[in-house]
């Protein structure tokens, strides 16, 4: 991974307009991962758009970090419920078409 693809955690919370402390708690609970680079916090460009996603519910809905947590939980419970779903509508067409 290249330096290229890392923002600095410092830049995002100025363009935002978020505490550090908020991204750091995103990263406490596993949401975010932080590369500590010289002593300067970094996260990588593909986490941009799940750090967005995570700062909107923050602040539009008022959710805190154990609430965002929760949420994130519960959409990839829904996303592996979908998959299943999918798999098994997938074995079903196969049977149907014996």
């Amino acid at each position: 991974m290249s330096e290229q693809e890392l923002i600095p955690t410092k830049t995002l919370c100025l363009h935002y307009n978020i505490d550090i402390s908020f991204v750091d708690d995103l990263n406490k609970i596993g949401r975010i991962q932080i590369q500590l680079i010289e002593e300067q916090q970094y996260i990588h460009q593909d986490q941009v758009g799940e750090l967005e996603k995570m700062i909107r519910i923050h602040k539009e809905l008022n959710v805190n970090i154990e609430g965002i947590d929760v949420i994130y939980n519960l959409l990839e419970k829904e996303q592996a419920l979908r998959d299943e779903v999918n798999s098994l509508k997938n074995r079903l067409r196969l049977y149907e078409n014996l």
